[in-house]
């Protein structure tokens, strides 16, 4: 995100833009929702380092196709966002491009929406090659159809003014941003198959040596590289901001009894996350798809919103072929709750949720006991017997399976355990 994106040529580059917050409450939507939407898009808005000056709500009764909101609404909200000195109108629903560059127009301001915020947040935060790819492509995709906007970096175009000579010469140069940002796309798309093949690379190797996985999931800034932080002793970013890490962590945690497990960290949800963005993110939300089951990380102290927050994830396991895994969830920020009553409330909507505060280990042994559980359930009872001679297959044994009974024999040794779905084809051959 650029100050000159937003603020023009001619204004001082010195200063960030100043914004104005426009809320929609659609058809169906409560009040209630609509503040909280519009609180959230505030936070957004603190995280890409925007000041704010000022913001309203605004009431839509039907989609209008040139400005999504009624003309008057629309006139009115750029007069309040005008005498509050605002440089930027950020509205919170998803717009068009010709909406979009209407709104510019009869506004003479920038106006940018909801996913064009997380668009440059997710920009700006993605720190590994595989996630700037991914990120660069969704905006790629994002700014092809918006070329013509007036406030875009991407727009250039050099045609004279007046006369049939500068609208050609405008349009040849728009022609030529369209061609260069197609290319880019194209690019950005080889370069992610190349990503996604190395990934496919590490994830056979992985399941050569297979540990059970679990995916940590959850509504950002729900605290779920803190909970990893917790349990791996990992040393993951951890801020109180939306989106504070974009790209996936996967550790190893020793269950208690000896069982290991991988678990596995990615990019926080989001209600309204723009389609290409998960799009784009497909390949690292892939590791969710795959992993063994669920560990869904929700904020108790989100208060009426914790329902929401829980619709909101489930949405995108969906989305990604995620939705039928089995899973646990976790009610963490506990210690920001301390209260017995609301306590029983929370688990009279989450009856079997587990409750945690990352922060102060509370509900950690539980969560862990869980986790065994949880692991247990996937494995299959079997007898084998294995040679002497193999050390590599006793290793595996060991660190993965439940073993009930060991006894040694000239053949080998007998074995009575519980094993994983994620080795059971390797140790086939060692049945009884």
């Amino acid at each position: 995100m650029t100050k000159r994106k937003y603020l023009g040529e001619e204004a001082d580059q010195t200063r960030l833009p100043l914004a104005y917050l426009v809320g929609v409450q659609s058809q169906g939507m409560s009040a209630d929702e609509a503040k909280d939407l519009l609180a959230e898009l505030a936070e957004l808005t603190d995280t890409l380092g925007l000041p704010q000056a000022g913001s309203c709500l605004a009431r839509l009764r039907e989609p209008n196709p040139a400005l999504l909101l009624g003309s008057g609404k629309a006139k009115e909200i750029i007069e309040e966002a005008k005498n509050a000195g605002a440089d930027l109108i950020i509205i919170d629903e998803m717009l068009s491009p010709v909406q979009q560059r209407n709104w510019e127009e009869l506004s003479e301001l920038a106006v940018i929406d909801r996913q064009e915020v997380i668009l440059d947040i997710f920009a700006a935060r993605a720190q590994t090659n595989e996630a700037r790819l991914q990120v660069a492509l969704a905006k790629a995709n994002y700014d092809l159809p918006r070329l013509t906007r007036k406030w875009t970096h991407l727009h250039r175009q050099r045609g004279m003014s007046g006369g049939l000579g500068g609208r050609a010469e405008g349009e040849q140069q728009l022609e030529l941003d369209q061609r260069q940002v197609r290319d880019r796309i194209a690019k950005l798309g080889k370069q992610l198959d190349e990503v996604r093949k190395q990934r496919q690379v590490q994830r056979s190797k992985r399941l050569r040596k297979p540990l059970p996985v679990a995916a940590i999931v959850g509504y950002t800034n729900a605290g779920k590289s803190s909970l990893l932080n917790q349990l791996t002793a990992a040393q993951l970013l951890v801020e109180n901001k939306l989106f504070a890490t974009l790209d996936p962590t996967l550790r190893r945690l020793q269950l208690p009894g000896g069982l290991e497990l991988l678990l596995g960290d990615t990019v926080g949800f989001i209600r309204k996350l723009p389609h290409l963005l998960v799009e784009a993110f497909k390949s690292t939300l892939e590791e969710t798809r795959l992993a063994d089951y669920i560990i869904e990380v929700l904020d108790a102290s989100s208060g009426d919103n914790l329902l929401e927050f829980h619709q909101t994830t489930q949405n995108v396991l969906e989305e990604i072929g995620a939705g039928l895994k089995p899973g646990i969830i976790v009610l963490n920020k506990i210690d920001l709750v301390p209260d017995k009553l609301s306590r029983q409330r929370l688990l009279r909507k989450f009856p079997d949720a587990i409750l945690v505060s990352a922060k102060t280990g509370e509900g950690l042994p539980q969560l862990l006991e869980s986790l065994v559980q949880q692991s247990s359930a996937l494995m299959r009872e079997m007898r084998l017997l294995v040679p002497h001679e193999r050390y590599d297959i006793m290793k595996t044994i060991r660190s993965q399976c439940s073993i009930n009974q060991e006894k040694y024999n000239e053949q080998g040794v007998e074995l009575s355990l519980r094993a994983p779905k994620s080795c059971q084809a390797i140790l086939e051959e060692f049945a009884l």
